[in-house]
């Protein structure tokens, strides 16, 4: 968090006031500790009844250090400096002093009093150090209490650009302050112009926990008081500090008035919480609660949770079924959610959990700081990854560890839990997924040969699959395999491999009526291989706006891959994963890729970048007598660049049998140099049923707006399943959004400030 401290004048006037009563008009006190002070004015006077010093007309003082350097003097002016050591040029290097300001006090005035200790300051009183910046009239500083009193003064952190202002700043202790009819801004204002937003009150104690307490305080934009508390707690340190984030308030046709108002609490510089309390008006209050941790760059972790007594989630609430299209009987509504990043060791450790109490939260309670878009970014930007998509029944959690060596060799083990939310009836012959508790795998390579041999590798794993019902299994799996290129040509890129494979299942039937009793079998596999391949490349010459050349690179190949399965009962094995569902292979498969690149130069910087690609990829089953459509689908996937920063994508599978594109994929996304984005993503699957299109577009408008536009829609349905409308008004110090999100049964409206620097945790906006 980004908070206040007032920067101490205590300590400089002390130093000030000794320079003062030892110097007249403009002299140099003795330095202490490598600094001094420097003192000039119109007019400096000594008295001696009482022991007094007074400075007037545009007193400046200044607080120096010396700063040495070398510097490499030629000879004709070694007659103005110390000679430190001649060089071979006949020049000298010689160590040359210069200053630097660390504090500067203005005044018209000046008074040092030295039998009472205090020093009287008055007139455009300025005093800044190490950028912090502090103006008032007058003020009193009692250098034996450390206390001081500064007459309508202002504080400016320029770090976090705090401005705080107040009729009367009383500095009553080493860290302690109190202001009288003061208010605070976080961001820099001009001389004299009102701030756009401030927190304003009429009695604030700073204390030395580093929190104000304001009493009759308002939220004041254009400092008209739009808000009032008879008490508000703000912190009010450098460092991040307990206390209220800014609240968020919104009302939806379903759940009524709607209020968030989390409250951030500093275990340490390394941990935090955050609790999310949030009223429904008419669902209840749901807890929620995030945890954070950092140790260094590679090991932090983060965990969320969210839990509601839903009064909504009754039989006898019909229409809020119906509306929203709901399935779900369990009022206890709940998600937990984290992700660890764990280096322990030489093991590199990755924790993921997603815990949720059925398939309609995700899509309920999106909204808000703590729904699945926000999470998503949340941990996304945090981890690199995020969650399932919020569609998906089974919410993956893992715990995974991997140790890797110099010579090739790694060991990596995973626990693995399913959280199914279907709504499915499973039984023994009807199970759900399984899961891995644990699964270890061991994989290495090694050369047969010291240059351009074949290598060896392999790949051993065991993994215990579990239900509570239906067929479960200990798995061993292992895969040599030896893999080598074949020098045919210099033009030409071959390589072959072989291998076998061995699985051996010890089944547990757990009540499925197709293995009543415990059984073992065991799968043998051998399998070969191959591909050539060719590179071309050509460069072409352009003059084409920025583009000044292209590059084409064409690479056409063919395969072989053939899986031989001596035993056809392996058809009736338990499958778990593509491990399992191999099935025999005999077959060619043939392609070519394309690479377009093009080079030039933007705004007088050279560039080269990836412009375009095209892949096309079919195969051929041998196995001609097995079947009568021998050819497969035509995997097409292209790419195009046109813009730095524009990516459009397609994908599809055309069947060669009459189903023609049966699946087609379409991913856009295009962001400015400004700001703006745009993204769209279309997927058709025939033999799923899958025909859904989701887009999303954020634009900057004139006049400091800003709107933003998304769409998830089921065209296969017809139904719209998440519409979002975004305008967002943004000035320097603050801003507002409005934004309506509709889903099946329910339209939610929320007003969204915030506030520049204020209580922002870990990056989070708050107070």
């Amino acid at each position: 968090m980004k908070h206040i401290i007032l920067p101490s004048p205590i300590l400089l006037f002390l130093l000030i006031s000794l320079a003062c009563s030892l110097l007249p008009a403009k002299l140099v006190s003795a330095e202490s500790a490598n600094a001094h002070w420097e003192i000039t004015a119109d007019k400096i006077t000594r008295y001696e009844d009482p022991p007094s010093v007074v400075a007037e007309g545009n007193v400046l003082l200044e607080k120096k250090q010396p700063v040495a350097r070398p510097e490499t003097t030629p000879p004709v002016e070694l007659k103005s400096r110390e000679k430190k050591g001649a060089q071979a040029d006949g020049s000298s290097e010689e160590t040359v002093t210069a200053t630097k300001t660390l504090t500067t006090i203005k005044a018209d005035w000046v008074a040092y009093d030295v039998t009472l200790g205090k020093i009287k300051a008055r007139g455009n009183l300025f005093i800044e150090v190490e950028g912090d910046q502090m103006t008032a009239e007058s003020g009193i500083i009692d250098i034996q209490e450390a206390t001081g009193t500064f007459e309508k003064a202002t504080v400016i952190r320029q770090d976090q650009t705090m401005h705080l202002e107040g009729r009367v700043i009383e500095k009553t202790g080493d860290l302690t302050y109190h202001i009288a009819d003061g208010w605070i801004v976080t961001c820099k204002l001009e001389k004299g112009e009102t701030p756009p937003w401030s927190f304003g009150a009429s009695d604030v104690e700073i204390t030395d926990g580093g929190y104000a307490y304001l009493k009759h305080a308002t939220f004041r934009i254009k400092d008209v008081p739009v808000l009032y508390s008879p008490v508000m707690l703000l912190p009010a340190k450098r460092t991040r500090q307990t206390g209220f984030l800014f609240p968020s308030v919104s009302t939806s046709s379903r759940d009524g008035f709607n209020l968030e108002t989390p409250f951030f609490i500093n275990l340490s510089p390394s941990t935090d919480i955050t609790l999310f309390p949030r009223y429904f008006a008419n669902r209840g209050m749901m807890g929620g609660a995030e945890f954070r941790y950092v140790l260094d760059e590679t090991s932090k972790g983060m965990l969320m949770g969210n839990y509601l007594a839903d009064s909504l989630s009754d039989p006898s609430e019909v229409d809020y079924y119906q509306d929203g299209q709901f399935t779900h009987t369990n009022s206890d509504r709940y998600w937990l959610r984290g992700k660890a990043d764990q280096d322990i060791g030489l093991w590199t450790t990755r924790l993921d959990v997603d815990v949720v109490s059925d398939m309609d939260y995700l899509r309920e309670f999106d909204s808000g700081s703590t729904g699945i878009t926000a999470s998503q970014k949340k941990f996304s930007d945090t981890f690199g990854r995020g969650f399932l998509d919020k569609t998906n029944q089974y919410r993956e959690n893992t715990l995974m560890t991997l140790r890797s060596w110099e010579n090739g060799n790694s060991l990596y083990g995973e626990f693995f839990a399913v959280n199914d939310v279907s709504d499915l009836s499973y039984n023994a012959d009807n199970p759900s997924k399984a899961w891995k508790l644990p699964s270890v795998t061991h994989a290495g390579l090694v050369p047969l040969y010291e240059a351009r041999g074949p290598d060896f590798s392999w790949n051993a794993n065991y993994t215990n699959f579990w239900r509570e019902e239906g067929v479960g299994s200990q798995r061993v799996d292992l895969l040599p395999s030896i893999t080598t290129a074949i020098p045919i040509s210099p033009y030409l890129e071959t390589t072959v491999h072989g291998g076998v494979r061995d699985t051996l299942y010890m089944i547990q039937g757990n009540g499925a009526s197709d293995w009543e009793d415990s059984d073992s079998e065991n799968r043998f596999l051998t399998n070969l291989g191959g591909e050539l391949g060719t590179i071309l490349l050509r460069d072409f010459t352009a003059n084409i706006g920025e583009v000044n050349a292209w590059s084409h690179t064409l690479r056409p190949y063919v395969g072989y891959g053939y899986t031989a399965m001596p035993d056809e009962k392996v058809a009736n094995f338990p499958k778990f994963d593509s491990v399992d569902e191999l099935e025999e292979e005999n077959g060619l498969y043939y392609g070519i890729d394309n690479f377009f690149t093009i080079f030039g130069e933007h705004k007088g910087r050279e560039f080269d970048r990836e412009y375009a690609f095209l892949k096309l990829r079919q195969g051929y089953d041998l196995r001609s007598e097995e079947s009568d459509t021998p050819l497969t689908p035509v995997a097409i996937k292209t790419g195009f660049y046109p813009l730095q920063l524009l990516r459009l994508m397609y994908r599809t599978d055309i069947d060669m049998y009459g189903e023609g594109a049966y699946r087609h994929a379409i991913e856009a996304d295009y962001l400015s140099e400004r700001g703006d984005t745009l993204g769209l993503d279309y997927r058709y699957d025939m033999l799923t049923d899958v025909n859904s299109v989701s887009g999303s577009a954020w634009y900057l408008l004139p006049y400091n707006f800003a709107a933003g536009y998304t769409l998830e829609r089921a065209l296969e349905t017809s139904e719209t399943i998440s519409e979002k409308i975004r305008l967002r008004y943004t000035l320097p110090c603050w801003s507002v959004e409005l934004s309506s999100d509709t889903t099946p049964g329910d339209q939610t409206f929320m007003v969204t400030f915030r506030l520049a620097n204020i209580g922002n945790a870990f990056g989070f906006p708050g107070f």
